[in-house]
């Protein structure tokens, strides 16, 4: 199934992944309700069911866990992701796209509205670091810099900033990742990207950094050292090796959208998203080849785990696993969850996954053996 939506600016079509269709999808017909101004202002309601509803990413925090999902909905785990209780206060009710810690206390997470969030206790509370309000700001100042040092299309930059500001919070971030407790990115809808190097104290937009005229989604950011990869829409794959002052698009062979990459390490990178397509490069991005999977089922969510192999979940909620560098992949024969959005290897080597269902617990134990079979 395809879910189409209608944004502002254009229309475009999104496979009906969970994080896609509840992001997207979602923050349009709020948009269009007036409700995300209320929502941005809204505190999450306690819900005990919460751990069991659809779950959106999911993160470490020193041995603890935290999920995050729909309506400002943030859970955490204190024994693997056996049980868990919901988070003391979160200032807003939109769908929260994804989390990230840098340390047992201090973490961010993103989502509609443009919000980012911070906690600097384990996610037990959180506060307001940025709201789609402000994102227009900063995008519109960046813009205008670009007029005024005479760049070429900063003019075009500008009426869209002036665009996005007059349309009010109504475009999702859809990855946030820290190196460090100071230094962050977050991507999103529309080709937005922003950085902080203060902790999200304040952001500044890099949108006009990344080669990106058409303004594709940006669904996932990752950093490894100085290297940043953004993966998004319409085989869009951008990277920086300084730290973010430039991007450069890596030509793909596949136009289809990437809803994310794993840097398997600094010379081989692996993008992968709509109908099984997986993509590994060995040489930094300048050729790819096609890595077989073996059903053509949306790759939703991938990492590289602390043993070195390499685990992808699709839509369906199979997880498949790769111990010779992404080169090839084997799916684990094991119980299906449904519409998978994230995972994450617990302190104890389980994995936990997040998804339509909420969370649930694959054994180490069980992914090895199977794996060896």
């Amino acid at each position: 199934m395809v879910i189409t939506v209608s944004g502002a600016r254009r229309l475009f079509r999104l496979s009906a992944v969970a994080l896609l269709s509840c992001c997207l999808g979602s923050a349009v017909a709020q948009a269009g309700t007036r409700q995300v101004p209320d929502l941005l202002d809204l505190p999450a309601r306690v819900d005990a069911r919460a751990q069991h509803g659809l779950q959106l990413a999911v993160a470490r925090a020193g041995d603890r866990l935290v999920a995050v999902g729909v309506r400002g909905n943030v859970v955490l785990s204190d024994d693997a992701g056996r049980s868990w209780r919901q988070a003391r206060s979160v200032p807003v009710s939109v769908a929260l796209t994804s989390v990230h810690f840098v340390s047992a206390s201090e973490g961010w997470a993103a989502g509609h509205g443009g919000i980012v969030l911070h906690s600097a206790d384990g996610g037990e509370t959180w506060s307001r670091q940025l709201d789609g309000r402000q994102a227009a700001a900063l995008v519109l100042d960046e813009a205008r810099a670009r007029l005024a040092a005479g760049e070429e299309r900063a003019a075009r930059a500008v009426r869209d900033a002036e665009r996005m500001v007059e349309e009010g919070p109504d475009k999702p971030l859809l990855g946030v990742y820290f190196v460090d407790t100071q230094r962050g990115y977050v991507v999103g809808a529309y080709g937005l990207a922003f950085t902080t190097a203060d902790g999200g104290k304040s952001w500044q937009s890099i949108t006009g950094l990344i080669p990106n005229p058409r303004g594709k989604h940006l669904y996932q950011v990752q950093v490894e050292g100085d290297d940043v990869l953004i993966a998004g829409e319409q085989g869009a794959l951008f990277r920086s090796t300084d730290g973010g002052t430039q991007f450069a698009a890596l030509q793909t062979p596949y136009a289809g959208t990437f809803f994310g990459a794993v840097m398997v390490d600094h010379e081989r990178l692996l993008a992968f998203g709509l109908r099984g397509n997986a993509w590994l490069s060995e040489d930094a991005g300048l050729s790819w080849n096609q890595v077989p999977i073996d059903q053509d089922i949306t790759l939703t969510t991938g990492a590289r785990l602390p043993d070195g192999s390499v685990v992808l979940a699709d839509e369906s909620g199979r997880l498949l696993r790769s111990t010779d560098g992404a080169r090839s992949f084997r799916a684990l024969p094991l119980p299906a969850a449904t519409g998978l959005t994230g995972f994450v290897p617990a302190a104890d080597g389980a994995l936990v996954v997040a998804g339509a269902r909420g969370l649930a617990r694959v054994e180490q134990n069980r992914i090895l053996a199977e794996a060896k079979q």
